[in-house]
């Protein structure tokens, strides 16, 4: 069924509707109850040790170690202003910032400033780094990645830490404080959850490869905003579908690498890197493919952090089905060529009021 007739009925939303209280504490009475370590043990024993020989990659478990951490203490302090006093503010038009968006950020910076003081750091609520594209590392970070939905109360936010390497997004973490649920993956080496359980934190890895492929209906991923006029024509080209509704990129991409969702598209020239890069970890990490949606790489690093051919990502089935869609769809808004011949493509759209998902 066609996106212009969709029947509500069939739309899905990927939380229970109303409110959702984050499991990791009590709102603003008092500090949060989260047995770090045990998460980190968790995640450790699913991922198993590296050979003694391979430090490169004993080095990676080490770093995905530390960007759990620090989604989790994120979170942590994030999650103390929950349902209390935000201390609200634009940062732009329709952009607003709250005080668990700065306590989020100043936690995670006490982690990394801690175990990788060396590193540069791009988040969101601070000046990026000036040494940012000659380093070699950088972590990138989302301090709380659907700052409306926090405000709302819905529990669609997540906290995102990943670390890129020489332009390429390299491992990742998103914390889920409504779910309790942290989402870990090494772009080239897999990808794990682990969830809040009443006897401790269960882990098992994410593994698309291990999912039997889903042809229709496909399951597409959107925010809560009302679609724009680029994803009404994507949708409509892609036929039979099936919505699946939810707020933050980042638990976004983790629903298409839980196999939950099949497709996750957003064709706007707004999104950061600090939007994309450890969700880029955890779905690559799992099976799937992202890119933007003119086919190439997401870069970070750049001396200007927007990805300005915003994200496609997808299981490896939707995206055969999907990326030659896509391709004719966005024609008119990116030029993936130009006429001189030139492989760098262009952007030919224009800012919109609805482009929302990387303005909270």
């Amino acid at each position: 069924m066609p996106f212009r007739s969709y029947n509500a009925s069939r739309a899905v939303d990927a939380h229970t509707p109303g409110r959702e209280t984050p499991n990791v504490g009590p709102g603003a009475t008092g500090p949060p109850a989260l047995d770090v370590e045990a998460r980190l043990d968790a995640l450790r024993r699913v991922v198993g040790p590296p050979a003694p020989e391979d430090r490169e990659a004993a080095g990676a478990l080490e770093d995905l170690a530390v960007a759990a951490r620090a989604a989790l203490a994120g979170g942590i302090a994030a999650c103390r202003f929950y349902g209390g006093e935000l201390q609200i503010r634009d940062k732009g038009e329709d952009d607003p910032v709250t005080a668990a968006d700065h306590a989020a950020d100043a936690a995670i910076l006490d982690v990394l400033g801690r175990l990788r003081p060396a590193d540069p750091v791009l988040s969101e609520e601070r000046r990026p780094p000036a040494d940012r594209g000659a380093h070699g590392r950088l972590w990138v970070v989302d301090p709380l990645d659907g700052t409306k939905e926090f405000i709302a109360e819905n529990g669609e936010f997540s906290i995102m830490v990943g670390l890129a390497g020489h332009g390429c997004a390299l491992l990742g973490a998103v914390y889920q404080p409504a779910t309790d649920r942290l989402f870990a993956g090494l772009a080239a080496g897999g990808a794990w959850v682990v969830a809040g359980a009443p006897h401790g934190p269960l882990a098992h890895p994410l593994d698309l490869a291990e999912r039997p492929e889903r042809r229709r209906p496909l399951r597409f991923v959107r925010s809560r905003s009302h679609p724009d006029e680029r994803l009404r024509r994507f949708a409509d080209a892609l036929g039979d579908i099936e919505e699946v509704i939810s707020g933050s990129v980042g638990i976004k991409c983790a629903l298409v690498a839980q196999g939950l969702a099949d497709l996750y598209v957003h064709p706007v020239p707004f999104l950061k890197e600090w939007d994309t890069c450890a969700p880029e970890a955890v779905l690559r990490g799992a099976g799937g493919t992202v890119t933007d949606c003119a086919g190439g790489p997401l870069g970070y690093g750049k001396a200007d952090p927007v990805q300005p051919y915003g994200i496609f990502a997808a299981t490896e089935a939707a995206r055969r089905i999907a990326r030659p869609i896509l391709r004719e769809v966005v024609r008119g808004w990116i030029d993936p060529g130009g006429a001189d011949g030139d492989d760098e493509p262009r952007v030919a759209w224009h800012r919109r009021a609805d482009d929302q998902d990387s303005r909270k």
